[in-house]
């Protein structure tokens, strides 16, 4: 499906930085309000990123209330019916209980789910480009954000907007532009190595711990099954950086012996690594900015809770933009933060490993206590409707 119109206007509502899972969400959500969209990427359409697939019950419950969770499962993502926590030998199953919409959750490759949201996107009215960078934000009285400058096929163009939105990631240029410096931040990283193998029959989430080292088994669309392995950054820099697939099975071997073994055999796509992020938190807007997703609030990959938070928090933002009854852009980053310090924190505390398994169960008891917290505020929310810009 080409997403694209061809010609740029002037002038938009909201110009959004970044067409994968947090922009595209939220330009689908502002598009749906009737706002004048525009989502510029730089990267192209199929373009995939390195992820865990893994969507946790506020995420499915997300896809399900905007319409597009059938979608997710017409492409062949397999339902998750349980998880499994593997302490060691010891091993906790966890079943997935149907609730509010939700009787499975889903791990879709994000060569599924980022178009799905960009062409939902453009099917509410949004206009979706891709191969055009950002390369400078126009700024107006008293320094305010007024529209970007871009870049595409060589040609620079200036584009007015109320509101600029990053949702470029980690390394975003728009938090960069507009001085958005972390004010919260973890102090461990762990490193991981990913790949998908063919031809391994696991079903369910699993993942798996061993002193000083883990591993993430979720499957995901095409009979594919997403593995990694995760590690303290200080050891994947000196041991395993430089061999990633020597690294990865040795490391499967210690954390998940069982999936090492059925992992022999397997047709496997290259091995990728992550040498590790801290985790953080910036300030989610000012005059006339915005920041989502890992743009604004990133957390260690081990809890495989990104993508979720990135669903969440795309809406949070959307209802911040739209109505003047609901929260103004400042209640945004109040309402993000509350959800997501405690699981910043707990996050960064199990990315140091510096557990043992008594304290690794408590964290993890934690962790869904907070994910309960999660799912019932997206659960309370009424539908997000049109409404008057709230820009300032």
């Amino acid at each position: 499906m080409d997403v694209e119109r061809d010609e740029l206007k002037s002038r938009y509502d909201v110009v959004i930085v970044g067409a994968r899972c947090a922009g595209a969400a939220t330009a689908m959500l502002l598009a749906r309000a009737g706002l004048d969209v525009l989502v510029v990427e730089q990267g192209a359409r199929d373009a995939d990123t390195l992820s865990t697939h893994a969507l946790m019950r506020a995420g499915v419950l997300q896809l399900f209330r905007w319409g597009l969770l059938d979608a997710i499962k017409s492409a062949g993502t397999p339902r998750i019916e349980t998880t499994t926590f593997h302490y060691g030998d010891d091993a906790l199953d966890i079943r997935i209980k149907p609730r509010d919409g939700v009787d499975a959750l889903y791990a879709p490759r994000r060569t599924v789910l980022d178009p799905l949201l960009a062409d939902s996107a453009v099917r509410a009215g949004a206009q979706v480009v891709y191969r055009t960078r950002l390369t400078e934000l126009l700024r107006g009285a008293q320094g305010r954000v007024v529209g970007v400058v871009v870049e595409r096929a060589g040609r620079a163009q200036r584009i007015g907007a109320d509101l600029v939105i990053g949702a470029d990631g980690v390394n975003s240029i728009v938090a960069k532009q507009v001085g958005a410096r972390p004010y919260r931040m973890g102090r461990h990283m762990s490193g991981v190595i990913y790949t998908r193998a063919r031809g391994i029959e696991i079903h369910g989430y699993h993942w798996h711990y061993s002193p000083g080292a883990s591993a993430g088994v979720i499957p995901t669309n095409d009979g594919e099954t997403l593995i990694f392995i995760s590690v303290p950054q200080r050891r994947f820099l000196r041991d395993l950086r430089f061999d990633l697939a020597s690294g990865f099975h040795q490391v499967l071997r210690e954390s998940a012996p069982d999936v090492a073994a059925a992992f022999r055999g397997a047709t496997v796509s290259p091995y990728r690594g992550f040498a590790g992020y801290p985790g953080f938190l910036r300030p989610a807007w000012g005059g006339g900015w915005a920041l989502v997703g890992d743009a604004g609030y990133f957390k260690d990959p081990i809890t495989a809770h990104g993508i979720t938070d990135a669903l969440r928090d795309a809406e949070l933002l959307a209802r911040a933009v739209v109505s003047g009854t609901v929260a103004p852009l400042a209640d945004y980053q109040a309402l993000r933060d509350d959800l997501s310090v405690p699981l910043l924190m707990i996050t960064d505390e199990i990315a140091s490993y510096a557990w043992d398994f008594p304290r690794l169960r408590t964290l993890h008891k934690s962790l869904s206590e907070e994910m309960a917290r999660e799912v019932a505020y997206v659960g309370a929310s009424d539908p997000l409707e049109a409404g008057t810009p709230q820009v300032t």
